[in-house]
């Protein structure tokens, strides 16, 4: 929001008070400091149970975001970090103005989890399908969104996504959306307050019912605030009872000072039973390689699998590096290296598909020098 300061002092400054000069230096250190410290003036809020999805990377790993550790705990925080930390550092500002409400026109699909890219880049991490740590709820449960800067709302609105949406393998679009809750006006102030430093706002409950569903889910909470039209998004991954799905096995932890990291690696799903192709449908797949994320030494690759004309029970992906390249860590795809070929299976979730549809995978590889894109080719099993 912006600051309401008087005109500008047009005197040079030899000419001015001492004082007026002494007070001119310790605002600007203040306001410094105040940009420095994230969530404080610059605040404003976001689900925290279940937490949204930077808001639960900022709160596993803002103590250590540069644990090497986190790219196979912790695979999907990962992938969002090395995107575009202040994704995390400003969990709390993930919003659009001037909406109107309008949200499916203003928000396209795939690109709910980041607002519409709000920001540009910063958030767009949050849309990557994977297996984001998720907490375990049953199908009525309660939300608690955080008011950080006190603004209210016109109203909370909470969707959740629809049976049979996998979020591990597919962006979420409205259609997989189904509204199961709004409140009413809340008045700026009013809520729970917090003693935890890194909050210190408001906290409000939110009861929802999810009939039906069983696995894992994604939360989808708009928060039209008060003061302004500003509309605020946010993504949180839940587990169902029943069905399957990787689930958390434990709660991380955050102390003063910085949050203390225990996350732990996910459970794959259980597999889904192969689907036949009709005598005379030719199986075939094809897969595309992208860079979705690179920094000094390291990138991030994502391959999206698709099947031919038949539906297939399984796949192979192969791709040769031409710079020396090599895979670290990977998600979505079991990966072995020989020299310079690589191979990718499907793993038990992801290896059937419809004719047409598609899955992903991805990986953080390292390299020196030129990073260039293979050409992947790919085989139905």
């Amino acid at each position: 929001m912006p600051l309401h300061t008087r005109p500008p002092d047009t005197r040079p400054p030899t000419t001015r008070p001492l004082a007026t000069r002494v007070l001119a230096v310790a605002a600007g250190a203040l306001m410094l400091l105040a940009t420095a410290l994230v969530g404080t003036a610059s605040a404003h809020g976001s689900t925290i149970s279940p937490p949204s999805r930077n808001y639960g990377c900022w709160q596993r790993w803002g103590g250590n975001f540069q644990a090497p550790e986190m790219a196979t705990q912790d695979p999907m925080c990962w992938q969002a970090w090395q995107n575009d930390p202040n994704g995390m550092w400003n969990w709390n500002g993930l919003y659009r103005e001037g909406v109107a409400g309008n949200h499916q026109a203003a928000i396209p699909d795939g690109q709910l989890c980041s607002g519409g890219r709000t920001g540009g880049p910063r958030y767009a991490a949050m849309d990557t399908p994977g297996a984001w740590q998720a907490a375990s709820v049953n199908n009525n449960f309660t939300l608690t969104v955080h008011d950080q800067a006190l603004h209210g709302a016109d109203y909370y609105r909470v969707y959740v996504s629809r049976q049979g949406y996998n979020p591990v393998t597919a962006p979420l679009r409205w259609a997989d959306l189904e509204q199961v809750a709004q409140t009413g006006v809340i008045p700026p102030g009013q809520g729970t307050r917090t003693n935890d430093p890194a909050l210190n706002g408001v906290s409000n409950s939110i009861n929802v019912s999810a009939p039906g569903r069983t696995g894992r889910h994604v939360v989808f909470t708009i928060w039209q605030a008060s003061h302004m039209d500003q509309s605020y998004y946010w993504c949180s991954d839940v587990i169902f009872p029943g069905g399957s799905g990787p689930t958390p096995t434990a709660t991380p932890t955050r102390t003063p000072g910085g949050p203390t990291p225990t996350p732990t690696r996910t459970a794959t799903p259980t597999p889904t039973p192969p689907r036949t192709t009709p005598p005379g449908t030719p199986r075939a797949c094809t897969a595309t390689y992208a860079v979705t994320g690179q920094w000094s030494g390291g990138f991030q690759g994502d391959v999206r699998v698709t099947a031919g004309s038949g539906a297939i029970s399984g796949w192979t992906v192969t791709w040769t590096w031409s710079n020396g390249q090599s895979v670290g860590s990977a998600w979505g795809a079991t990966i072995t290296s020989a020299g310079s070929a690589v191979t990718a299976t499907n793993v038990a979730y992801n290896g059937t598909l419809a004719a047409g549809a598609s899955t992903t995978f991805g990986f953080l590889g390292s390299y020196s020098g030129t990073n260039t894109a293979p050409t992947p080719t790919c085989t139905p099993t």
